[in-house]
Order: C-alpha cells, then structure tokens, then sequence
C-alpha cells in the first residue's frame, strides 16, 4: 500500500491528472468535458517532461565535453541521483516522510491562508531523501527523522511557493499558479537582484536588428545559432581520443552542431507542453479551489514559465555559466570545487532569466542568471562540510536545490546547538 502511495506521489503526472478530473467533476462538468480535460493535463505535462529529457541527453554529452576541456575535477551538485543512491539504506523514511509531508502541505493549505499545494514529484522525492539523509547522519532515530523530516517538509511545501508568489505574478501576470521548485526562493531572489539594477523596459523579447539579420527575431533560431556556437567551440578544446568517446566514433563536429539543436528542439517540445498544459490544469484546479481547498494554487515545477520570454531562458543560462565558472575557478579557497552543473544551470539560470527579464529587462536577465550562477555553486561549497554523503558510498555528488540546502544549514546549525554532530 505505501510503494503505491509513494509511486502516486512521485508521479507528477498521476496526480495531476487525478486533481484535473476532480477539480472538472467538482465543476459539473460533462462526461465528455472531464475526459477530454484529464487526458489532456497528462499529454501537456507528459510533453513538457519529455522535452525535458531531451534537454538533458544534450546536456550531459556538452557536460562531460565542458570537464574535459578545461580539465576540471570536484564535485556535481545533484538532488535525485544522490537521494536515489541511499534508497537501500532509507528507502523507508524517504518513502514516509514524502506521504507524509504531502497530507501536512494539503492540511496547511486547506486550514490557513497558505494556500499553496506542491505538485513536483521529483522535488518531493529529492527533499524528503535529503531530510532522511541529514537526520540519520544526525544519530536521530527511524521515527523522530521521519516525524521531524515530515513536519519540516510539510512547513517548506507551502512557505517557498509563498516567498516566490509575488514574483511569479511579475512573470505571469495574474495568480493562476505558484512556484513549485526548490530553487524557487533563490531564483526570485536573482530576479530582485535583475529588476534593482535592469530597466525593465527593455525586454529580452524585444529583439531589434536590421532586416537582413530578422531571423534572428525567432526564438529557436536564434537559441539554435547561440548553442550550436557554443557546443562546437567547447568540442574544439577536447582531446581527440575524449571526444571519440564522448560522440561514439561520431564526427565531433557533426555530433556537436547535432546535440545543440536536439537541445533546441527539447526546449520547443516544452514550450509545446507547458502551454497545453496550464491551458487545461489551471481551469480545472479552478474546482478543486472552490470546492475543496478554497483558494488553492497549484505549485508547479519551473519550466512552466520558461514560455513568458523564451529569449531570456537562453540568457539566463549562459549568464549562470558564467558565474558558476567563477565559483569553481577560484575553488581551491574553498571548502571543495563545485564543477558546473549544466542541468541545473539551464534549469535554474533559465528561469532566473525569466524573472530578471520580468522585473529588470535584459539587462535583468543577464544579472539574475550571472547572479544565480555564482551564488548557486558558491552556496554548494560553503554547505558542503555540513553533510558528509561519503558514508552511503556516494562519491563526486553534493545537494543541489538551493531551497533544500538552506533547510539542511539551518538544522545542522540548530543541531549542533544541541550537540548533534556528524
């Protein structure tokens, strides 16, 4: 009963299509209206994660390619591989702080004015492996780290949609939905940063060139010229024999211009997604706000706003790259080296764009991505002492969200107040 409670939970797509048929059967809709509704939601979201899976297979051969020119060596900061590699040993408290903190989130949001409801499987998953993680490197037991982690990740699943809102209503335009991620709080934090110091008069969207250069007032063309540049310099700076590994016998140059416009095509296959999809979930959430949980918002993952100015994703993430390369260079003064994490740089400096685009134009985007970057990795290697992952045999891989990190500083800081150590 628990594996198929948890396996419900941390399909995204299960369960917002449970919430979409409800939230239409809760408004009285037609036989024919909830059906159409449902299995739309899930074709919409099912779009937006396989766009997603695109981008990532383009990302990760451009990561190895990226470690290998410039002969870096450290650490990767990555959530969900590490949370998966302890699963043997905390299978059972990751599984149960997840139920559990979900019914305390729908608790919250049904009797306060949090009226936040998180709908990010992954996210769930990643953050409740982490609270089993720290508690039991803690010395707590089975119970006190699944009561404590529950009860915190509960609290976190309404308080950083809540932090992020206003923001989101910048990028948005209205309060249809919330931020369900959990770098919400540190993207909107780049994108205050972007509007204190860009004009937001000046939209990354905007595009002014001659006539002779309009293509480039495309989206995906100009992504395209931007990230094929970029993959194939990167592919010049590896050694011959690392690059045929890297493409499979492929011609490096080929692979390279290839696997940038895959990436684009990833990004257009979202964009696809994510319209479908809020075009159908946010009428039916409309339901189950008005007859179950008064109010309610659905707090979902980030790529749901890379739509609102798709130019200022692509300048986001160059611009964290940016930053991030800073962090690690200068790693050698620091607890560890964080090497890039291009996935969650995209991810994370994309939508940082998104918001510093919203509150400061494209000089906004350019700032909040930089800042993002830099501050992100710098996050990492600070943090890093704090939580030793060696011990499940885990090795090269740290914490990511950056929401998660300042949970996991906060108690080990009130822990060893309390004489708990590592």
């Amino acid at each position: 009963m628990l594996d198929a409670i948890v396996s419900i939970l941390s399909n995204p797509a299960i369960i917002l299509a449970i919430i979409s048929a409800i939230g239409l059967i809760a408004l009285r809709k037609s036989t024919s209206d909830v059906i159409k509704g449902t299995l739309k939601t899930i074709f919409g979201f099912i779009m937006l994660q396989q766009g997603s899976g695109i981008i990532v297979n383009a990302l990760v051969p451009f990561s190895t390619m990226f470690t290998e020119a410039f002969s870096l060596k450290g650490i990767v900061a990555e959530d969900n591989a590490l949370v998966a590699a302890v699963q043997t040993v905390l299978g059972k408290e990751t599984a149960l702080i997840l139920v559990f903190s979900f019914l305390i989130n729908l608790a919250i949001a049904r009797f306060t004015k949090w009226k936040y409801i998180f709908l990010t499987g992954h996210m769930m998953f990643s953050f409740a492996g982490t609270m089993a993680i720290v508690f039991n490197q803690m010395g707590l037991s089975s119970t006190s780290t699944i009561v404590l982690g529950s009860i915190i990740q509960g609290i976190s699943m309404v308080l950083f949609p809540a932090i992020s809102q206003p923001y989101v209503r910048k990028v948005t335009g209205n309060d249809n939905v919330a931020f369900g991620f959990w770098g919400s709080s540190w993207i909107s934090l780049s994108g205050w940063i972007g509007g204190k110091l860009g004009n937001k008069n000046h939209s990354s969207e905007d595009v002014k060139v001659p006539k002779s250069f309009d293509f480039l007032k495309d989206m995906s063309v100009l992504m395209g010229i931007v990230m094929v540049v970029i993959y194939t310099v990167t592919s010049f700076f590896v050694d011959a024999d690392k690059m045929d590994k890297i493409t499979g016998g492929q011609n490096s140059i080929q692979f390279a211009i290839m696997t940038a416009l895959t990436f684009v095509v990833g990004i257009l296959v979202l964009l696809q997604g994510v319209r479908m999809f809020l075009g159908e979930i946010v009428p039916a959430f409309k339901g189950v706000g008005e007859k179950i949980v008064p109010g309610a918002k659905p707090a979902l993952d980030v790529p749901i706003f890379y739509s609102f100015a798709p130019i200022a994703v692509t300048i986001g993430f160059l611009s964290a790259i940016l930053g991030s390369l800073i962090v690690t260079f200068i790693s050698r003064i620091l607890p560890v080296v964080v090497l890039p994490s291009v996935i969650g740089l995209f991810f994370m400096g994309g939508a940082a764009g998104v918001f510093g685009n919203a509150t400061g134009g494209r000089r906004g985007a350019v700032i909040a991505g930089f800042f993002l970057g830099l501050s992100w990795t710098l996050l990492v290697a600070l943090a890093y002492p704090l939580v030793d992952v060696s011990g499940y045999g885990v090795k090269g891989l740290w914490f990511a969200s950056p929401d998660a990190i300042i949970v996991v500083v906060i108690i080990r800081l009130i822990g060893m107040l309390f004489g708990f150590q590592i």
